[in-house]
């Protein structure tokens, strides 16, 4: 049975059927997106996929998150395509020289299985008004419908405003009445909503006053326990558990009554924070509470989900497991990557860290094994920067909507006690990744001419079991050795789809003569492609 509502938002209905009036125009303009005969969401079953686009267009597709091209593989009309396991469609319509925007949809093919509950877990929803706030979270909570119709909880995980000691406290009321909005709208009206304390969230005082007392049933330190469907779980205080006394006891003896009970024998006890800790997700990026760690670290059976770092979760170190597992949630407002790295943008290579992508997880948790998924709420290819200005407010339609961020994660507590359960961990440092990116063609490199008419590097993208994370790039004179580029340039992985080149330009600064080009692909745990090479004149 599919587990989708039947009402499709009114952002994503333009892209699972075009108009009439775009089927029937004439063939001299730029074609209109392809849309699906069944749109992207959670499915029990396999879909069989049409699509649909104006006359006289061609459809190409791809299932791995590149962007289509015209050798692309082509969509035969009345042949449907199977979508029989996880997977993002993406489909460009194209006519003669013009193409349509590339769309994707994200495909999660479960079994009949029934989980024992479901959550979102999101963080960092930084929220200032309705005019920038209220047709974006219309698109999220389509987005979160078309994969839980109606979930168990949702689980805000910190930073649901912007004061930063401003007196922006009562914003909270804002977030509340699109949310409560929203909620009423999907028809999720058994749907929990628990809300962590985050840095930018004002006060306590302010969060109680800014939601109904079941969002945040703290009874004064900010801390609190709650049931969902049977599961434990635990929301800590982050900025103040470090020196919070009486927290760190309340969590320690939670956590030790629950496990101590044999009937919750290898279900996970969910805990969510908005800071994460020590040691754990990302390399340790942006981390805190170390004795959040500590008392955590007795206990395998604990999940512990954080935000405030804005950190993608593309990246598969967004989860680690050494003496309980670790989750980072992404961000519902933009989303960083490490600091180092250079992105390509239409002013060329610039030293950028944040993106305007917004992410959620969803979490099933089953008898055997917690499954946590990873969504993107929008992930169109856009620069954070306008006219100059900084703004991770782009508005929807997205065309990305619903697009999967990687594969699932997996979370099983295989044993009856805690070092068996922690030898069974997978997501370790000993069971890192080792697979490293290649190109896979057979000139990766090409100079090009750039759109301002200007010398251009072309990298053909690599290819990686996980994720290519950036390019090792170096173009040098040939004739004095001096390098004109060096650069760490981030492979525009957070974005769907992922294009498929990169434009390198080469400095209008430098003189004419002849130039090497040395290129390696890199994935997020260092592993490195053999390196590629041209020379060129410029």
């Amino acid at each position: 049975m599919r587990l989708t509502p039947l009402v499709i938002a009114a952002t994503s209905v333009a892209l699972v059927a075009p108009t009439a009036a775009q089927a029937d125009s004439p063939g001299t303009h730029t074609p209109a997106a392809p849309g699906v005969s069944v749109p992207g969401g959670r499915y029990e079953h396999s879909v069989e996929l049409k699509f649909r686009a104006e006359r006289g267009t061609t459809v190409r597709y791809t299932l791995d998150g590149t962007t289509p091209t015209r050798d692309s593989r082509a969509y035969s009309p009345g042949r449907p395509l199977r979508i029989k396991k996880d997977t993002n469609v993406t489909a460009v319509a194209f006519r003669g020289k013009r193409s349509s925007v590339p769309v994707s949809y994200g495909y999660l093919i479960k079994s009949r299985e029934k989980p024992l509950a479901r959550l979102v877990v999101m963080s960092d929803v930084h929220v200032g008004s309705h005019a920038t706030a209220d047709k974006k979270y219309e698109s999220f909570f389509d987005t979160i419908g078309s994969i839980f119709p109606e979930p168990d909880a949702i689980l805000s995980n910190g930073d649901m405003i912007n004061d930063n000691g401003d007196g922006k406290g009562p914003d909270h009321r804002i977030v509340s009445e699109i949310f409560q909005a929203n909620l009423a709208r999907k028809g999720m009206t058994d749907t929990q909503l628990l809300i962590s304390n985050g840095n930018h969230d004002a006060s306590l005082a302010a969060i109680r006053a800014g939601y109904p007392k079941a969002w945040f049933p703290d009874s004064g330190g900010g801390y609190y326990e709650s049931d969902v469907k049977g599961l434990h779980v635990l929301t800590v205080n982050t900025e103040t558990y470090n020196s919070d006394t009486a927290q760190r006891t309340w969590l320690k003896g939670r956590l030790a009554a629950i496990t101590a009970d044999p009937a919750y024998a290898g279900k996970p006890v969910l805990v969510q924070g908005h800071r994460p800790t020590t040691g754990t997700t990302m390399d340790g990026q942006q981390a805190s509470n170390p004795r959040l760690a500590e008392d955590l670290s007795a206990f395998p059976q604990a999940i512990l989900f954080s935000g405030h770092s804005h950190l993608n979760i593309n990246d598969d170190r967004s989860i680690h497991q050494r003496d309980f597992t670790s989750v980072n949630d992404g961000s519902m407002s933009y989303i960083e990557v490490d600091h180092g790295y250079q992105m390509v943008t239409d002013d060329g290579l610039a030293d950028r860290f944040e993106s305007p992508t917004a992410q959620a997880l969803f979490v099933e948790v089953y008898k055997d094994r917690t499954e946590i998924a990873r969504v993107n709420m929008a992930a169109d290819k856009h620069d954070i920067y306008t006219g100059g200005q900084w703004s991770a407010n782009w508005q929807p339609p997205y065309a990305s909507a619903g697009t999967l961020g990687g594969s699932t994660w997996t979370v099983r507590l295989k044993g009856s006690t805690s070092g068996q359960i922690k030898d069974n961990f997978r997501y370790t440092d000993a069971e890192r990744n080792t697979v490293a990116p290649k190109f896979t063609t057979r000139r990766p490199l090409s100079r090009v001419q750039d759109a301002r008419g200007g010398t251009a590097l072309r990298i053909a993208q690599a290819t990686d079991d996980q994720m290519v994370h950036h390019y090792d790039v170096d173009v040098t004179d040939a004739a004095t050795g001096a390098s004109v580029v060096s650069s760490k340039v981030l492979s525009d992985y957070y974005f769907m789809p992922r294009p498929n080149s990169l434009d390198i330009p080469v400095p209008g600064t430098v003189r004419s003569g002849r130039y090497v080009a040395r290129v390696v692909a890199v994935d997020a745990y260092g592993n490195a492609s053999p390196a590629a090479s041209l020379s060129f004149r410029k």
